[in-house]
């Protein structure tokens, strides 16, 4: 909603503007009066309509006069009256002595008892003497709730309006009293429909985790109030999902004022009856089963007088349907803790022995340890775990901990809770959990699975891989001893995380623990550590072997497992990475996130760079600080790539120390490689090359993480241009004796373009023949999918082309456009700069870059800009999103930043405004 004067936008009102529009226009154009009451429940959005009606009428040139209702001044005669005229009867010079009388006496500045129908006429003669200078907006706010003796001179001048420029607009409640007097139009406003809440309550609150957002959702019910009021009771841990909803939302002041008048006066039998009915869910609500735990014979006279109050109602299936969410939800919050724990107590004692919500109601309604049933609450939760609800399972092992009479049985049940926690993404949770562990003392035959627990919060909340190295052998000699514990395939996750930790910061001691227990872990275990290590011939072909042989079903470990292997051989599969995506917790999302930024630099969809940023934050809010961090560096790659060496600097400054004290050797050598690609793009070649020695001297390559021999084409470039071709021959060598060539399809490439590069620089040198480069370039240009390295074979045709110019052969000015257009795309406007004055020199006019990327308008990102030039082709948000991979409910969320930018409130209108920007 705009807030810079203009009209805000509303979501999903355009009926009602365009109501409110239609009787502005008639009070301009047709000098003629209109009236429009809306009439709504509680919250439902009629005060931001009348908002938007102010607004709109002050620009259309309309004096605004307004009143409000209060409940405390219903007996205040003409209190509302005195709101709306206490300024224009002090302004007015058109008044009669007798008219001022009557208005005075009415507000209670002089002595007597004015006639209703003198003060009618007074009131009308102000209208009157305030249309002589602008049409005239009389809003009347809360109608219900307007003292009698001021809401019957309202409809006098409802009535006596009609030829005057007057426009009035009231609200009501739906129970509020009748209008039906008045010759208005009455607008009822509604709930919002699923759509146009979601819109609002991401506009809103854009941070809210989905768990989060699809609960208010249903909470709300489409309620605007509700949508805006209820996630500011929630914790921000809450709002982003690091930690869980409460059973009941709290409503808040402004929304238990809605409903507390109701509630306050309902008998406690009636009482007793809602709170069964609230708490009852499932099937023990339909089929008034909840019923059988009313001990009161006159259930059903008391269901009619609920009925009759207007709170609720029983339907043909015998479910007591609130008349609105909230109310069920203000029905739970008022009631007492123990108030609560007889009305689950009441529903247990009626549900079958297997019925789950009994276990459910057991645990709600229980205050002692009761070791069998926070058994049963173990068994539930591990279940749910097992279906994939590891959050929900999390909180029922926290509820079997408190009702654990043993310290044992409890610091058990925290552990599985706190793992749990973790790989359902609620890792704040997890973190304190183990804190909270750590002054326990952990029965040995959970000690794995604690040293699995205690990794996991240090490795992904507080950015330490200290705990990896020391806990997580251990725990792997442990869980493959014969006859050990495996904790439902433990091995394989605690694997992967000593594999992360190895791959980080290069400790010895993990990489010899990972190499001692390769054989108790699966094909895709072994592989990943093959992948860091020593990848070797086919090791693509085996990724995608393994990864054939697997399920969507499969476990989490599998799964990071497979994207970390991908990562290591730079081997970007869109069916890899996409066949996770909404399984499982944040915990793999975030592996997927990651796999994908990384592919979109591999693959030059650098339009996406952005999206690395957003979930940095996302994964921020969420306590995953280590992924926070790596995000910032995949974005680091595309401003390397772009040259944008402010940019890197400023991430540079932002991942270092925290990498540093890390001792995340991964991070610190990928920032100083990136410092190299920057150099290159601005022709400091002698600088690059420092900066890739240190990394890998020429004519060695270190064993370890296969990503040293994708430095192959960046080392020899600066090698050639700094006059060392020696050392770019001995490096080539050294790459063809590892064969790195057979590690990936991106390997093969960066391989043959190195060595297309140095055998141009060596016939440049009278080294080599000229047709010894030709058939190296063209043996590049046909490694298979060589097309799909945007930015690396842009890079190649540059210096190609470059080389064609010197050696003034046919060909060079195809090869600097082809590679000229990528660059532009990419936004890789030194690179760019390069093709320009090589085509230039070769006598090709071409349009000089910026040195920045083109103003996009009214200030949209480059994201934004995308998804507005996709709708304005007239695609759904679910077409755009399947384009963009977003979901449907993004692509709306954006629109609707994307409408007040360019100053619409249509799709309609996106073309135009594109155009015009």
């Amino acid at each position: 909603m705009a807030d810079d004067g203009r009209v805000p936008v509303l979501v999903g009102r355009q009926r009602e503007t365009e109501l409110l529009t239609a009787a502005l226009v008639q009070a301009v154009d047709g000098a003629s009066g209109s009236t429009v009451v809306l009439r709504g429940e509680e919250g439902a959005g009629k005060s931001a309509l009348l908002a938007w009606a102010e607004r709109a009428a002050r620009e259309r040139g309309f004096t605004v006069l307004r009143a409000r209702g209060a409940e405390a001044e219903t007996d205040l005669a003409f209190g509302a009256l005195h709101q709306v005229f206490r300024l224009p009867l002090q302004r007015s010079g058109a008044l009669s002595a007798h008219q001022r009388d009557a208005l005075e006496s009415a507000f209670g500045v002089r002595a007597g008892t004015p006639s209703g129908f003198a003060v009618g006429a007074a009131a009308l003669a102000l209208l009157e003497e305030a249309t002589r200078t602008a049409p005239v907006l009389l809003l009347l706010d809360d109608l219900h709730w307007i003292d009698s003796s001021s809401a019957t001179v309202f409809a006098f001048l409802h009535r006596r309006c009609a030829d005057l420029p007057v426009a009035i607009v009231a609200a009501t409640r739906s129970t509020g009293p009748s209008v039906r007097s008045w010759s208005a139009e009455i607008l009822d406003v509604r709930a919002l429909p699923r759509t146009d809440a979601a819109l609002l309550l991401d506009a809103r609150y854009p941070g809210l985790a989905a768990p989060a957002r699809d609960r208010l959702l249903t909470e709300a019910a489409g309620n605007p109030l509700a949508l805006v009021e209820l996630p500011r009771q929630l914790a921000a841990a809450q709002q982003s999902g690091a930690e869980p909803l409460p059973e009941q939302l709290p409503l808040g002041r402004k929304l238990e004022r809605m409903f507390a008048d109701r509630l306050g006066a309902v008998t406690p039998e009636v009482g007793r009856l809602l709170l069964l009915g609230a708490l009852a869910t499932g099937t023990e609500a339909v089929g008034g089963t909840w019923l059988s735990a009313v001990a009161d014979e006159n259930a059903r006279e008391i269901l009619e007088r609920i009925e009759t109050d207007g709170l609720a109602r029983l339907d043909p299936a015998g479910q007591l349907v609130f008349r609105h969410p909230l109310v069920r939800t203000a029905v739970v919050s008022t009631a007492s803790d123990s108030q609560r724990r007889e009305a689950h107590r009441a529903l247990s004692a009626v549900l079958a022995p297997d019925d789950p919500r009994k276990l459910v109601h057991e645990a709600s309604a229980a205050l002692l340890p009761d070791e069998d049933l926070a058994r049963r609450l173990q068994e539930a939760g591990r279940d749910l775990a097992r279906r994939g609800g590891d959050a929900e399972g999390a909180l029922l092992l926290e509820r079997a901990a408190a009702l654990s009479p043993g310290s044992c049985d409890r610091t058990r049940r925290l552990t599985w809770a706190a793992v749990m926690s973790a790989r359902g993404g609620q890792l704040r949770r997890a973190a304190g959990l183990v804190e909270e562990l750590k002054s326990s003392t952990v029965p040995p035959d959970i000690a794995p699975l604690f040293a699995y627990a205690v990794v996991y919060a240090d490795q992904s909340h507080h950015v330490d891989f200290e705990s990896s190295a020391v806990l997580l052998p251990a725990a792997l000699d442990a869980l493959t001893a014969p006859g050990a514990e495996t904790f439902g395939g433990l091995v394989e996750q605690v694997y992967f995380k000593l594999l992360l930790a190895a791959s980080y910061t290069d400790d010895p001691w993990a990489w010899r623990a990972l190499e001692r227990h390769r054989d108790h872990v699966s094909d895709v275990g072994r592989l990943c550590l093959r992948a860091w290590t020593d990848p070797g011939p086919r090791a693509a072909e085996a990724l995608r072997t393994v990864a054939g042989t697997m399920t969507e079903e499969q476990g989490a470990g599998a799964a990071w497992l497979l994207l970390w292997t991908a990562s290591a051989l730079d081997c970007p599969e869109d069916g890899l990475w996409r066949r996770f995506t909404g399984l499982h917790g944040y915990a793999t999302h975030g592996s997927v996130a990651k796999a994908k930024c990384h592919q979109d630099f591999l693959l030059g969809h650098w339009d996406q760079a952005a999206d690395c940023l957003r979930e940095a934050e996302i994964a921020d809010e969420l306590g995953y600080h280590t992924n926070a961090l790596l995000f910032r560096q995949y974005h680091a790659h595309f401003l390397a790539g772009r040259g944008d060496e402010a940019g890197l600097r400023e991430i540079d400054q932002a991942v270092r120390p925290a990498a540093t004290r890390a001792r995340m050797r991964y991070v610190l050598d990928r920032l100083t490689h990136l410092r190299g690609l920057a150099a290159l793009a601005h022709q400091r070649y002698e600088e690059a090359y420092a900066h890739f020695c240190e990394l890998t001297p020429p004519g060695h390559l270190p064993s370890g993480p296969p990503w040293h021999h994708a430095l192959v084409l960046d080392l020899v470039t600066a090698a050639v241009h700094t006059g060392r071709l020696d050392e770019a021959r001995a490096h080539l060598d050294a790459a063809r004796s590892a064969r790195t060539a057979e590690i990936s399809g991106r390997h093969a490439f960066l391989l043959a373009a190195a060595d297309a590069v140095a055998a141009a620089a060596l016939a440049a040198a009278a080294l080599a023949a000229d047709d010894e480069a030709d058939a190296a370039h063209r043996a590049a240009y046909a490694v298979p999918g060589a097309e799909r390295w945007a930015f690396d074979l842009a890079r190649l045709r540059l210096a190609h082309g470059g080389w064609l110019r010197r050696r003034h052969r046919p060909g060079a000015r195809e090869a600097l456009r082809a590679a000229h257009h990528v660059f532009r795309r990419l936004q890789a406007d030194p690179w760019a700069r390069q093709c320009e004055a090589e085509l230039r020199a070769a006598g090709d006019f071409v349009a000089l870059s910026s040195g920045g990327s083109a103003a996009e308008p009214a200030g949209l990102t480059g994201h934004e800009l995308r998804i507005a030039r996709l709708a304005a082709t007239g695609l759904t948000n679910k077409e755009i999103g399947r384009q963009l991979q977003l979901s449907p409910r993004t692509v709306a969320a954006h629109l609707y930043r994307i409408f007040p930018k360019l100053g619409i409130t249509s799709r309609a209108a996106l073309a135009h405004a594109l155009d015009s920007g």
